[in-house]
């Protein structure tokens, strides 16, 4: 009997995080280990429920979610050979992949991408405001970016529903 293909597989596992927060929470994890290292459970969690929503890990019981969660995404990691391990080094605590680059290496390209495209004549006008402005500003330009990628996952999926 052949493999399910992965695209098939992926389909139901985005159509599960839809439905189930514990999916979500889950598949949002792995997404960010692979592509970042270093990172502490509070880091995690913020950036998870930046996501799927405040709150998601519960209220009473939220470290005892989190760490069952850790549990499955380690050994989802461990069934595609990689080693999912914590550092407690001061320089370097945190969640990350054995044996991997400290970024992702489609990370790593997009920071590159970024960095290439700053305009020194920008960086002149955004060193003129004040810090509140600064902060105003980066707000909107977050706010913008979440909505572009939200409107574009939405067209791939309506392309591949």
């Amino acid at each position: 009997m052949k493999e399910i293909p992965q695209k098939a597989t992926n389909r139901i596992l985005k159509d599960a995080a839809k439905r189930d927060t514990v999916t979500a929470r889950r598949k949002r994890l792995l997404e960010i280990l692979w592509s970042e290292r270093y990172l502490t459970r509070s880091g995690l969690i913020s950036r998870v429920e930046a996501t799927v929503g405040k709150g998601c890990f519960g209220t009473s019981a939220w470290e005892d979610t989190f760490y069952r969660d850790m549990r499955v995404v380690k050994q989802a990691f461990y069934s595609a050979g990689y080693e999912l391990a914590y550092s407690r080094s001061h320089n370097k605590p945190g969640y990350y992949l054995r044996e991997q680059a400290s970024v992702s290496p489609f990370l790593k390209r997009a920071i590159v991408g970024a960095v290439t495209e700053v305009d020194d004549r920008q960086i002149a006008i955004t060193r003129q405001l004040k810090p509140k402005e600064r902060v105003q500003q980066g707000v909107s330009i977050s706010n913008l970016a979440s909505q572009v990628v939200a409107y574009r996952q939405s067209q791939r999926e309506a392309a591949h529903g």
